[in-house]
């Protein structure tokens, strides 16, 4: 029998992500889209870790299931930090990812400091327990025009240096071991294993 996890979000990309890497682990790995009772939850952290526990608490309180959510974007430092937080809904919710890394490569076009990093906050809930929360980072630059097909979200405008490709030019392989949820989710495993789940 599988054990089931629940991934608080309906990010098809995200979902796909995990299900890669824990599927093979022997967990069914569920998403919101599953429960669709559960309406919206509201993220009104200001971090990436409390908008992680909020989304994953708010499963286990409902269904008294083990959740895992994963609150992740992307810093520009140029930006001072944003899009962080406000990633997905940075210029609007439904608006288009080609259309938000156009406006981030349009307004860098002169801009001398391309540092950025993507931030994961993965957080697991339990009933009755305390949540437990991994955060890792990726260091990257902003690239000077998209590139790249794989992955989702900023991956096209994401390059990084050591392989000398963006995030959507690497293989499902490369970017599990290199990006920030990548590590994350070895910390999440690491534990996991510790905990005997």
């Amino acid at each position: 029998m599988d054990k089931v996890i629940v991934v608080a979000s309906k990010n098809a990309g995200k979902i796909k992500e995990f299900k890669e890497m824990l599927e093979p682990k022997g967990f069914e790995v569920k998403s919101l889209a599953d429960f669709p009772d559960i309406g919206e939850i509201d993220e009104t952290g200001t971090t990436f870790s409390a908008n992680a526990i909020i989304k994953a608490q708010a499963i286990t309180d409902k269904y008294n299931i083990m959740a895992i959510s994963d609150d992740s974007g992307l810093e520009i430092d140029a930006f001072d930090k944003q899009p962080g937080v406000q990633s997905a809904r940075w210029l609007g919710h439904d608006t288009p990812y080609s259309y938000k890394n156009q406006v981030v490569l349009d307004r860098m076009k002169d801009e001398t400091n391309r540092s950025c990093r993507y931030v994961c906050a993965i957080a697991v809930t339990r009933p009755g327990k305390e949540p437990v929360v991994f955060e890792e980072t990726v260091e990257c630059v902003i690239a000077k025009e998209p590139s790249g097909k794989n992955g989702f979200g900023y991956d096209p405008i994401v390059y990084y240096e050591p392989f000398g490709k963006t995030m959507a030019e690497m293989t499902n392989e490369e970017k599990n071991r290199i990006s920030h949820r990548g590590k994350a989710v070895v910390r999440l495993e690491t534990w996991m294993e510790h905990e005997g789940l």
